[in-house]
């Protein structure tokens, strides 16, 4: 560091972007304050809530990453504390369940001779004559798989969890989450031997076969990290909603409060905030206040919900999925969660298992404002009308509601984060976003903890050593900047192991 005093540091948030900040900090000997919002649970959208001994994984969390240093960071945080776990993913569609990634001659066999033939001429079709410059989701798809395998896989699923039409999607949302992937890459995975892959830069993610998996969820990764902090030096501090961020341009600090559920005020401060908070959310709270532009560009900044209805069943061994997309339009819910399959460690009982019903939604719509009762209800109903329980099989339920689970990549999206990425850069000296919500960027986990692992070591080295902005969505950074030599980088980028 280029001072001998060292800097204070509040992060805001206790998911795995403000956690992986405070771990390197506090690594590193500088105080850290985490502010969780949740009175009971940190990691966020990636926490393991516990109901009746029952553990449930909200959304459903890979432990896969391209980035070495992310998966360092892994093993070092949670030690011999994972499981090695088989991928297994279906779609289910006119009643069948089809193999995902698509297995061309899978799907080609069920869909029956005629809709197979008009399949392929659709996506020769689209390689012959593809969409010059895709701008939304239906067209970059299309191109990647034909117009007919489009309608098939992946429109009903797309608009059920963005609750839009597919040509208001981003074609950026496309590129990130099936980066890589087509109708040739599938056949070839499919057919040619599998071989161990020696860099993991040439891994398609959505083509893993297997992952690691924390054996009581991903919450057991960010309880572990908050155990190190704690014991490294650093706070976290729960039930903690941050109301105002406030910069002091005399004394050069950064003055935050908060308030908890039962309406007590404290006040923090500090040289540096590191912030995952939603930046709809940020710009409210940020004294002195962004400019209308920045301001507008905020609000019109879209996120979509989820809730999750668990089901506790007598386990009938009817699907030994990690989960199952559901494109029936029919069906209200988007994808089911097997989290047996995901480790059995999180089923207190042999006998029973546990799914997840998974509903996409917006905050105050009226599947969101659904009595549980209602949801339970309605989970139980669709499980039982794709024959994957019987009525009287199901024991049990509980919902899970996920506020701004997904930034929306709609169109102008770019150009709003932009704005608000300049605006803090400008004037709000060591005000660092990171994260999912904080970035605005709908990536994983390890993306999340690269982005705050490079914020942390531009605090310990007082100045910008990497940007953050610069982390793709395979957690790869992809410039220098006044990082040095390569050699340099590799140095920093290898974390610490710990005794474990």
């Amino acid at each position: 560091m280029n001072s001998q005093r060292r800097p204070s540091v509040v992060c805001i948030g206790a998911g795995p972007a403000g956690l992986t900040a405070a771990y390197q900090l506090t690594k590193s000997g500088i105080p850290t304050t985490v502010l969780e919002a949740d009175p009971v649970y940190v990691g966020g959208i990636s926490k393991t809530v516990s109901y009746k001994g029952f553990l449930f994984d909200i959304g459903g969390h890979r432990f896969f990453s391209k980035s070495q240093e992310v998966e360092a960071l892994w093993s070092e945080i949670l030690g011999d504390d994972f499981l090695d776990r088989p991928r297994k993913s279906r779609i289910y569609y006119r009643r069948q369940l089809f193999a995902y990634p698509l297995k061309p001659f899978d799907a080609l066999s069920k869909l029956g001779v005629l809709e197979a033939a008009l399949c392929v001429l659709s996506y020769l079709k689209a390689r012959i004559f593809p969409i010059k410059h895709p701008k939304n989701f239906e067209e970059w798809v299309t191109n990647k798989f034909g117009k007919r395998l489009f309608n098939i896989f992946f429109k009903t699923y797309t608009e059920k969890v963005w609750g839009m039409s597919c040509k208001e999607i981003s074609a950026d949302w496309a590129a990130q989450r099936i980066k890589g992937l087509s109708l040739a890459t599938a056949i070839l995975h499919m057919m040619l031997p599998k071989k161990k892959v020696k860099d993991r830069g040439e891994v398609i993610k959505t083509l893993i076969d297997s992952f690691r998996y924390p054996r009581r969820g991903p919450g057991m990764m960010w309880e572990r990290a908050v155990a190190h902090i704690r014991n490294q030096g650093g706070s976290v501090l729960m039930g903690r909603e941050v109301t105002k961020v406030e910069y002091g341009p005399e004394q050069k600090k950064w003055t935050l409060l908060t308030r908890s559920p039962d309406g007590v005020v404290e006040e923090f401060s500090a040289d540096h905030v590191i912030c995952s908070m939603p930046i709809r959310e940020l710009a409210d709270k940020l004294v002195p206040q962004m400019s209308g532009q920045a301001r507008n560009a905020a609000e019109h900044l879209n996120y979509r919900d989820f809730l999750v209805v668990t089901l506790i069943v007598k386990d009938r061994n009817l699907f030994d999925d990690n989960w199952i997309y559901i494109h029936e339009p029919g069906l209200k819910v988007g994808r089911i969660q097997n989290f047996k399959s995901w480790s059995p460690e999180m089923i207190p009982d042999p006998e029973l298992n546990c799914y997840g019903m998974e509903y996409f939604c917006f905050e105050g719509d009226s599947l969101w404002d659904s009595a549980d009762a209602d949801l339970i209800a309605l989970g139980k109903s669709e499980l039982v009308r794709l024959n994957l329980a019987r009525p009287e099989d199901i024991l049990d339920g509980y919902v899970v509601r996920q506020k701004k689970a997904y930034p929306v990549y709609d169109e102008g999206y770019a150009d709003r984060v932009d704005i608000i990425r300049r605006e803090v850069d400008d004037h709000y000296p060591a005000l660092s976003l990171v994260g999912r919500n904080g970035m605005h960027k709908y990536n994983n986990q390890d993306h999340a903890m690269m982005t705050a692992a490079i914020t942390a070591r531009n605090i310990v080295a007082g100045r910008q050593v990497q940007d953050p902005w610069c982390v793709n969505q395979d957690a790869e950074y992809h410039e220098a900047g006044e990082a040095g030599s390569q050699a340099e980088i590799s140095e920093r980028l290898t974390p610490v192991r710990s005794a474990q």
